[in-house]
């Protein structure tokens, strides 16, 4: 046998290696997204979402390169099962429509239609990172609907700072990755540290995680996985108008949770958002990234609860007793 065979041959083997992996892992990601969730049609197009627990209702709204599977982590994460949740894949995520034009405040309105249908008056929301605007947006123009708002991470303005360009330059990448499932499962498999840094997060941040707090991070990785359903969501979420000043209007009790170091959603959002909602308030931490959530689960967990029982009012009436 050559020389030359000896190095290509296992070479092919190593491709090939790679390739079963890869096809693999892939067929696992399509199953777990298969047959867990609901189709409602709408004016605005296909509405995905799922419900689970039971209690207070909330709307939970996943960020960016989620869907419904995301927002029931985001609620298992948060919520556990007091609260009953519901999950909706934003535009362009998984099996909810997305058309050419769409806005956040289309999503808004797809949000009032699927509590129409599943017959609920007000609700809780609470938001993950650019799952931010379209709560922003609901909370606005339905402050009827909205007995709280919790916004985790979340955007809320645009900025011509130069923190706000290297934050951008991040969310493009993002995006370019998204676009090829190969390339995100190369990436996530072999590079997740690098990964995590490009979804805002230090180094310093991922090599204090702990087992349990990294545990959380890579089912919020692993689960983006299949990434090419929820591409057209992603490339919606980089082009769509920020809410900015509407957010003024908002009249709904509002905690704003955010990490100083978020490099991804920068913490000007925050200070933006207390600002300008009256009354909202503000839970900083210092460090934590745009993986806060995995890196304070508990803090997080018991803010949220205690506040948004605070505020549950009368929310659980039905549209029919309007």
């Amino acid at each position: 046998m050559s020389p030359l065979l000896w190095i290509l041959l296992p070479l092919l083997g190593i491709e090939v290696f790679l390739a079963i992996w890869f096809v693999l892992d892939t067929r696992r990601a399509y199953a777990r997204i298969t047959g867990h969730s609901t189709i409602v049609p709408s004016p605005l197009g296909n509405i995905e979402f799922k419900r689970g627990g039971m209690g207070v209702p909330v709307l939970v709204i996943h960020g960016s390169g989620g869907g419904y599977d995301q927002g029931e982590l985001i609620a298992t994460a948060v919520l556990g099962t007091d609260f009953d949740w519901i999950v909706p894949s934003r535009f362009g995520y998984l099996r909810s429509t997305f058309h050419q034009g769409a806005t956040f405040d289309d999503q808004a309105e797809a949000y009032a239609y699927l509590l129409d249908y599943l017959d609920l008056r007000r609700v809780a929301v609470l938001a993950l990172s650019h799952g931010g605007p379209s709560a922003l947006l609901f909370a606005a123009r339905y402050p009827e609907r909205v007995s709280s708002l919790t916004l985790i991470s979340c955007g809320v303005a645009s900025s011509s700072e130069a923190s706000q360009a290297e934050a951008n330059q991040k969310g493009n990448a993002l995006t370019m990755i998204f676009k090829f499932e190969v390339l995100y499962w190369l990436v996530r498999t072999f590079l997740r540290k690098q990964l995590m840094q490009l979804m805002g997060v230090t180094h310093q941040v991922v090599e204090k995680l702990i087992t349990e707090q990294r545990m959380l991070v890579d089912q919020v990785i692993d689960g983006m996985a299949p990434v090419v359903p929820r591409y057209a969501g992603v490339v919606f979420d980089n082009q769509a108008v920020m809410p900015n000043d509407r957010v003024a209007i908002i009249q709904a009790p509002t905690l704003v949770i955010h990490a100083v170091d978020d490099m991804l959603q920068l913490f000007h959002n925050a200070e933006y958002a207390v600002t300008h909602i009256p009354g909202a308030r503000l839970v900083s931490f210092k460090r934590g990234g745009h993986l806060l959530l995995a890196a304070e689960q508990s803090a997080i967990q018991a803010e949220v609860r205690r506040f948004i029982l605070a505020h549950v009012g009368d929310q659980v009436l039905s549209t029919q007793e309007l």
